[in-house]
């Protein structure tokens, strides 16, 4: 058996591919070293990123019982429609009750300012009263003297007089008593209509509670309530998702927070879209604490068979407004967030609370003026004389 010898061809063309091999190592390391420099180096990626939004929760501001339902789970509904209807019996029937109650708190309070002319008028005869019997008593004495009238008929002019000037005291004091009940104040004024007022527009606002409206546009989800249920205030009945006010939530490992500034630049892709659609945004916040902090059941750490886990802190992204119109988002939709980290002036702490209010709406406000000029109403109705 001979063995085969190496030929000097065979040597050459070996020594080509190993070296050709060794060449493209290199150039793949060279390139990975380049990508890595002008691309990665420069972002941060995470795949633990949601979408998440505003899950606004409608409640009732008054009891009653539901008579109508007109929005289901899905179904887009606009701020200031009309969701729930609730039976409108009761807050009739407490809104005559309560102007019933204004009324007769109004002629209640007339009576008491037209008893102050009464008392005023007591005193005045309290006091004629007193002079009669002064007189009385004036005119016995030098009679007394001569014997002309008994000491018992000059006693019981002193008598009298002094019952006159004890009445005049009772009736000053039934006087002041009351002055102090309405002086200073007109009588639509006083304290006891205006409480009795208040509680008519009150009952006035119940009644126009019965319909509760929609206070952001969104879409119906986690619906609750059904037809015929007594409802209470502050009862959670379905939510509303805007799906225009969306961001994500996206955490990153604590040893990638060190580059990340506030006003970044970043790019989402989302995996119900896939990589064809790509949102951009910023960096809007980071949490003040991470997940497991905020958690129900916080880790105990300082137990003895500790295990440190490496921990992740939420940072939210804004997102394009437009973009979300063209290609609409859910609530908790897994997403890729890139975070471009090559400028690092920004700030790692959010900003102070801003004057304007950030989430707003409209639709809960009351014409509260047309309350006002009802009771109103009622008030000059009982005053006429």
């Amino acid at each position: 058996m001979t063995t085969a010898t190496p030929t000097p061809a065979n040597n050459k063309k070996r020594v080509r591919v190993l070296a050709g091999i060794t060449l493209a190592f290199v150039a793949a390391g060279a390139a990975y070293a380049f990508y890595y420099e002008t691309v990665l180096s420069r972002q941060q990626e995470t795949d633990n990123a949601y979408v998440g939004g505003n899950l606004v929760t409608l409640s009732s501001q008054v009891a009653g019982n539901v008579a109508e339902i007109r929005a289901d789970e899905t179904q887009l509904v606009q701020a200031g429609a009309q969701i729930v209807k609730l039976d409108p019996v009761d807050a009739e029937v407490a809104l005559e009750l309560a102007q019933a109650r204004l009324g007769a708190a109004v002629r209640q309070e007339r009576q008491r300012y037209a008893d102050v002319g009464q008392f005023d008028a007591a005193v005045t005869q309290r006091k004629l009263a007193l002079k009669n019997a002064q007189d009385d008593l004036a005119r016995r004495l030098p009679l007394a003297a001569d014997h002309t009238v008994s000491g018992e008929d000059v006693e019981h002019a002193r008598q009298a007089v002094a019952n006159a000037q004890a009445a005049i005291e009772v009736a000053l004091k039934q006087s002041e008593a009351a002055h102090a009940g309405v002086a200073g104040v007109a009588l639509a004024e006083h304290p006891a209509v205006q409480a009795a007022r208040a509680d008519y527009m009150q009952a006035w606002l119940a009644a126009r509670r019965n319909a509760i409206v929609a206070p952001v546009s969104g879409y119906v989800a986690k619906r609750s309530v059904q037809v015929g249920a007594r409802i209470t205030p502050g009862m959670p009945l379905l939510s509303i998702v805007p799906l225009d006010q969306l961001w994500v939530d996206a955490n990153f490992k604590e040893s990638e927070l060190r580059s990340i500034r506030i006003g970044q630049p970043a790019t989402v892709e989302a995996d119900l879209y896939g990589s064809k659609v790509e949102y951009h945004g910023k960096v809007l916040g980071l949490s003040a604490g991470t997940g497991s902090a905020f958690s129900v059941l916080p880790a105990q750490n300082a137990s003895g068979n500790w295990i440190k886990v490496v921990q992740r802190v939420p940072v939210r992204i804004a997102l394009d407004a437009k973009e979300l119109a063209a290609h609409p988002l859910r609530i908790g939709l897994s997403t890729t967030v890139k975070v471009d980290i090559s400028k690092t002036d920004g700030a790692m702490l959010g900003s102070p609370m801003p004057q304007a209010p950030i989430y707003s709406t409209s639709t809960l406000a009351q014409p509260l003026p047309q309350a006002s000029a009802a009771a109103d109403s009622i008030i000059a109705r009982n005053m006429v004389h």
